[in-house]
């Protein structure tokens, strides 16, 4: 039965250790080899581990007062407790096994280490916390905790990072042996995050989509090598997909669904991908025509970031607004081909959107705040940083019309004063977070209004700004929570 049992743990602890392997070769260049078949003996569990130097935590000193039972005399010979009280304090109470029950085996199971007598599912709850690559490793302990690692309960969710690391090998060896219950389908992984993995390529995610069908969260930032082609699989075989972060992935140009996917839906469901969550940030080569195909295939997107995707224009905005009405959040930091025309075209958007980036687009004026202000009545975040075109009269109409921002950021916006922050003060009391950073025009006086209607201050930038200390000790008074961040050396 020992033969049998170290058998079948040493074939096991192989398959664990080349995953472990794949997994963390580019941090754990000597991975330890699995351990060696283990003899287990009758009256024991064959699943678990014994060690060959006892714990001294579980080592019971004797006590030849409360010793009923004879003991055992270094020669053999049975002692009675009179005889027995000479020994040393320190002498190992032996206890006798039960009728039936091997001597040897009674002895091993006072050797376990402290972590093997917790139960499985409390050694489960652990396994739970760890990362990937740990949990991988840790299917090599023994043949205990290669079952438990592997419970479907732990591979709902993947990670993995490095820049060394083999990917497509990880993500295929993973796979199959998550695959062995349910041949060529994995039905518990739903999130699959591979962040920074320059060695991630198409061949990673054919994998993906092909054995993952209930995948939900997908995450590849960084994994500049991947290209549409597989984006366009996962999003085809994978209708539950809702998260997808793109960033940084320059060759992706649009989300679109696979010729054969889009031939066997239904006129009913059209061409609809279920993504609720886009981010496409540094995807350079994202073009006005590639928005426009998003806009189409992906109607249910409420949070859309397209930070530093250059080639957009106004014009691409447009059909956003007309195909994707839910949107709550929307990123065009750094899209500096957007200005006025666009920001009346996310308008449209009217009553969803809540946070609105429009950061460095130099292109903006009062014209486009006015137009935001006029059909986003429940803005709670916006940041205008860097529109150099925003005054103050922006800033009355976007203080009138939405009272329940609770963010607001204009660093470095020249034109904007002390005016346009006593009418944000009056109408914008929930305010919580201000930056004002290189805002020439602001003085104290500005800074006063703020802090005197504005209680719930928790944040507010004004470096590089002409502001006395007198009115940073104002703002402190008021505002017992804010934390003012400045440049001023006589303020402390």
């Amino acid at each position: 039965m020992g033969a049998n049992n170290g058998k079948q743990y040493g074939s096991e602890g192989k398959g664990s250790s080349s995953i472990s392997s794949d997994i963390s070769s580019s941090t754990d260049h000597t991975p330890t080899k699995a351990p060696k078949n283990v003899a287990t003996t009758e009256g024991l569990d064959s699943s678990t581990r014994t060690l060959s130097t006892p714990s001294p935590g579980l080592i019971l000193p004797s006590k030849s007062s409360s010793l009923s039972s004879p003991a055992l005399s270094s020669n053999g010979h049975e002692t009675n407790s009179s005889s027995s009280s000479s020994a040393p304090a320190e002498t190992v109470a032996v206890i006798h096994p039960q009728p039936g029950t091997h001597t040897r085996s009674r002895q091993k199971s006072h050797h376990l280490a402290p972590i093997d007598l917790l139960p499985d599912h409390t050694l489960l709850q652990v396994f739970s916390h760890l990362p990937t690559n740990q949990l991988c490793r840790c299917a090599r302990v023994c043949r205990r905790w290669y079952n438990v690692a592997w419970d479907p309960r732990l591979w709902g969710t993947v990670r993995l990072t490095g820049e060394l690391l083999h990917a497509d090998r990880a993500i295929r060896v993973l796979t199959h042996r998550l695959c062995q219950d349910t041949p060529n389908v994995c039905l518990t992984l739903e999130t699959v995050m591979v962040n920074g993995c320059k060695r991630l390529t198409d061949r990673g995610l054919h994998v993906v989509a092909q054995c993952c069908p209930e995948l939900r969260r997908l995450e590849v930032a960084g994994c500049y090598n991947i290209s549409n082609e597989a984006v366009f699989e996962v999003v085809s075989r994978c209708p539950n997909l809702e998260h997808l972060n793109l960033s940084g992935c320059s060759k992706v140009t649009c989300i679109s669904l696979t010729q054969e996917a889009s031939l066997q839906l239904s006129p009913l469901h059209g061409q609809q991908i279920s993504i609720h969550y886009l981010d496409m940030t540094d995807c350079f080569s994202l073009e006005d025509e590639g928005l426009r195909t998003i806009a189409s295939h992906c109607p249910r997107l409420t949070h859309l970031y397209l930070r530093r995707c250059t080639r957009l224009t106004d014009e691409a905005l447009r059909h956003l607004a007309l195909h994707c009405p839910s949107i709550r959040e929307l990123s065009l930091s750094d899209c500096r081909l957007v200005g006025d025309f666009g920001l009346r075209e996310v308008a449209r958007l009217e009553g969803c959107l809540r946070y609105l980036s429009v950061a460095h687009c130099t292109r903006i004026t009062d014209v486009g705040m006015r137009y935001v202000a006029r059909y986003c009545p429940r803005l709670r975040y916006l940041n205008a940083r860097g529109c150099e075109g925003l005054t103050d009269h922006g800033l009355s109409h976007l203080a009138r019309s939405c009272p329940k921002l609770k963010s607001l950021d204009v660093g470095k916006c020249p034109l904007v004063s002390d005016s346009g922050l006593e009418q944000l003060a009056m109408y914008c009391q929930g305010l919580r977070r201000v930056s004002l950073r290189a805002c020439e025009s602001v003085t104290g006086r500005g800074l006063k209004a703020l802090a005197a209607n504005c209680c719930e201050l928790q944040l507010l930038n004004v470096q590089d700004c002409e502001v006395s200390p007198e009115a940073l000790r104002f703002v402190r008074r008021h505002c017992r929570r804010c934390v003012i961040e400045h440049t001023n050396p006589a303020f402390y």
